[in-house]
């Protein structure tokens, strides 16, 4: 489905019945018009790459068309080289957001919010307070300090209920939300404006080789190299690039959310509590998510497991309990086979990279990893943590 929101630019190629060359030559494929992809066709097109951004449908046709756009840290306890990498990447995105807004003229809806998190049981208070202390030490990037505090109630009892709260409640102040949907249509703008960046939409990867792709319609390309950004399609082309593997390495996980027409305050904070989100957006909505569903028959469609959502959220949030449903989504996020994303280049075909696997956590560190890919193929070290690396994963699905 082609996304209201998204403009098809001069430099986007003929697809379905037009004629197009037999064959092309670039220096960058990249394979998936979501998040991820476009962040690095992004900064590929900056960097002066030729670049061709392909895919099956349309920017932001799967996860990335979503609604609910949290940008939430790990708990700052148990410090890690994964915690810092999220970490780094959600503050830097503030500044990667102000760019993109600035050459293109259009807002990403983006706000470093804060999110209140209820804790209805003491010994939850305990931890929190013990992550408090955690994250005056590791909660900090320069000059900058981002607060975890335990407040005993909340101060807009409307926003986040009392009721909720029986034994206080988080006030994170790192936390923040991008709209999804608008984010992807900066990206889009900003890529159509680069002389060196080109898009195909309509057109899936029928089979993917170390230095070629034939796409559905049968045109020829030539790479220099290769990003696979394609989402849970990013799996099955990159599992038949080597040896057979014992699992596959990744799936589709079902998420379902809902969005909401309500009155308020646009700096007004998340709220999160035992999977339920409740996400206020600029535009006079509020988003609700999201399950996570690893067995379902319909992929896109939403049931009662969205319904009862909505009600736990119109529990947390009374500023939303009357509010009206103005949409229901559903769609597949893409989860790796040991989670973590998966990134860099595949050993039996150097020249293609992954860039895909961010399951809940890919608006929050997509611009980051999109650098790290770039690292990568100029030869420099990709750094981010050794579990997001694609031979990570590869060893994960050929173990017994």
């Amino acid at each position: 489905m082609v996304h209201p929101f998204l403009t098809h630019a001069d430099n986007v190629l003929p697809s379905g019945g037009q004629s197009v060359s037999a064959r092309r030559a670039v220096d960058l494929l990249v394979i998936g018009a979501g998040v991820m992809g476009l962040w690095l066709v992004l900064k590929a097109g900056r960097a002066g790459l030729k670049t061709l951004l392909v895919d099956a449908q349309a920017p932001a046709a799967g996860a990335s068309g979503g609604l609910l756009g949290a940008l939430m840290a790990h708990t700052p306890d148990r410090w890690n080289e994964k915690k810092q990498f999220q970490f780094d990447a959600l503050v830097q995105l503030e500044e990667e957001v102000a760019r993109l807004e600035a050459e293109t003229g259009l807002s990403c809806g983006y706000s470093r919010c804060g999110r209140l998190i209820p804790l209805p049981k003491p010994h939850l208070r305990e931890i929190a307070e013990r992550n408090g202390e955690d994250a005056v030490l590791r909660w900090q990037s320069g000059e900058r300090r981002f607060d975890w505090r335990v407040l005993d109630t909340p101060a807009d009892p409307t926003w986040l209920s009392p009721d909720a709260c029986g034994a206080g409640l988080i006030d994170d102040g790192l936390a923040g939300r991008v709209s999804p949907r608008s984010l992807v249509a900066a990206l889009v703008a900003a890529c159509d404006q680069l002389p060196t960046v080109s898009r195909l939409d309509g057109e899936a990867v029928a089979r993917l080789l170390p230095g070629r792709a034939i796409l559905s319609n049968g045109e020829d390309i030539r790479f220099g190299q290769a990003v696979v950004a394609a989402g849970v399609g990013s799996f099955g082309l990159l599992d038949r690039l080597g040896p057979v593997l014992r699992k596959p390495l990744g799936r589709g996980v079902k998420g379902q959310a809902a969005l909401l027409k309500a009155d308020v305050p646009a700096d007004a904070p998340i709220i999160y509590l035992n999977g339920v989100y409740v996400v206020p957006h600029e535009n006079g909505t509020v988003a609700i998510g999201s399950t996570s569903e690893e067995e379902f028959d319909a992929p896109f469609d939403t049931d009662h497991r969205l319904d009862a959502l909505v009600e736990k959220a119109r529990g947390l949030c009374p500023a939303i309990a009357e509010a009206p449903l103005v949409e229901r989504w559903a769609g597949l996020r893409p989860r790796a086979v040991d989670r973590d994303p998966m990134i860099g280049p595949h050993p039996d075909a150097p020249n293609v990279f992954a860039l895909t696997g961010g399951f809940k956590v890919s608006f929050g560190i997509a611009h980051r990893l999109a650098d790290a890919v770039l690292s990568g193929m100029a030869g420099q070290p990709m750094l981010v943590p050794g579990s997001y690396v694609l031979e990570h994963h590869l060893k994960v699905a050929s173990a017994e």
